[in-house]
């Protein structure tokens, strides 16, 4: 079967920029819902570096039926196990694809939090993030082009522009913004609906061009864990755990979330009571993809919108480290773009990015037009 050349590119990427694989290591690749030759791609890269892959194949259809008898106890036994695996690993490729964003809505509370509790925080956040070089990525398929509202081939030219772009390019045009940020104390975002302020000093920034997920383009930092004090109304819609959230509006003081709405107003405050870290926030990231420029209905595409913000509720990363600890990371989305309402983000009381356009002549490498 003839192989669309942009997969065997992509595939190349991933194994040789994204995680920069070694002769010698190991490298896990789990595939949720995807079709066999990304994979095969990715399994033929991996040996041509002299690098060893195992390889997990899942369908969310089964995903739902574990998770329905799910409890601590199983959890716990099933995160031994992958504690275990990850641990061999120098190198984790995540490929999520499926038909259905919502297999998973009508799983109960209790299983999805022993499960998010005791399997996937440890495996995934405490083993996988901090320890392997891990990229975690989209593949397209028909659902993910009904959830976008495109035809199936118009979703896959955007797909392979989006994941095979000059990431080289992108990650140096980072640089001035991350200097910024490393220098920055008080943040203010700006918008409709949306006036929040919090410090980011001490924390640092770090850049995302392609070595984390595809696709990517983003900056993140984590606010201080107690200083973030206002209200934003994020204007992207989210699916967690295959339940969808609108106009999600968060207010804060001295870090915390004490009062959260949307359409699922009482669902999304179970979410927040997670545990203690639930309603503090963990990361802070501006999006600068210039192929992605509106809502897809995944998360890995949206948090990455050229003129966005995500404001994260949960688990900090430890490159960006703010104390905060959770079984939740959840990025949540606000545009800024005209298009969408426009904002203001200041850095010290500099405006640096008005309506989505960095205004800052040492940022206007990562405007739209400089990045394609």
């Amino acid at each position: 079967m003839l192989v669309d050349e942009r997969i065997n590119t992509l595939a190349k990427n991933l194994i040789n920029f994204s995680c920069e694989l070694k002769k010698g290591e190991n490298i896990l690749i789990e595939a949720t819902g995807v079709d066999y030759q990304l994979v095969n791609a990715l399994v033929k890269e991996t040996y041509k570096v002299g690098a060893y892959p195992f390889v997990e194949l899942y369908d969310n259809r089964v995903q739902r039926q574990i998770m329905m008898g799910m409890d601590k106890e199983c959890a716990k036994r099933m995160s031994d196990f992958g504690c275990y695996r990850m641990e061999k690993m120098d190198a984790y490729i995540g490929i999520r694809g499926g038909e259905n964003a919502y297999e998973l809505s009508d799983v109960p509370e209790d299983k999805r939090s022993a499960y998010n509790i005791y399997y996937s925080h440890p495996v995934h956040h405490e083993r996988r993030v901090a320890n392997t070089k891990w990229c975690v990525l989209r593949y397209p398929t028909q659902g993910m082009s009904q959830m976008s509202a495109m035809s199936t081939e118009q979703f896959e030219d955007l797909y392979f522009d989006v994941c095979n772009l000059d990431y080289s390019k992108m990650e140096s045009a980072m640089t001035p913004l991350v200097e910024l940020m490393n220098k920055t104390d008080k943040v203010r975002i700006v918008g409709n609906g949306t006036d929040l302020t919090f410090s980011i000093k001490g924390i640092g920034a770090v850049k995302c061009a392609g070595r984390r997920n595809i696709p990517d383009g983003e900056v993140y930092t984590a606010p201080i864990k107690h200083s973030v004090n206002g209200v934003i109304s994020y204007n992207v819609p989210s699916v967690s755990n295959g339940i969808k959230f609108d106009n999600i509006t968060l207010k804060f003081k001295d870090g915390k979330i004490i009062e959260a709405t949307s359409d699922k107003s009482e669902a999304i405050n179970k979410i927040f009571d997670t545990d203690e870290g639930a309603r503090y926030v963990g990361e802070f990231a501006l999006g600068v993809n210039p192929f992605v420029t509106r809502a897809m209905g995944d998360i890995l595409f949206d948090e990455k919108i050229s003129g966005s913000i995500h404001f994260t509720p949960g688990a900090c990363y430890k490159d960006a480290f703010n104390g905060n600890n959770s079984a939740i990371h959840w990025d949540l989305v606000l545009v800024q773009t005209k298009e969408m309402g426009g904002g203001e983000i200041y850095f010290d009381d500099v405006l640096v990015r008005k309506d989505g356009i960095f205004v800052l002549d040492s940022l206007k490498r990562l405007n739209p037009e400089n990045l394609k």
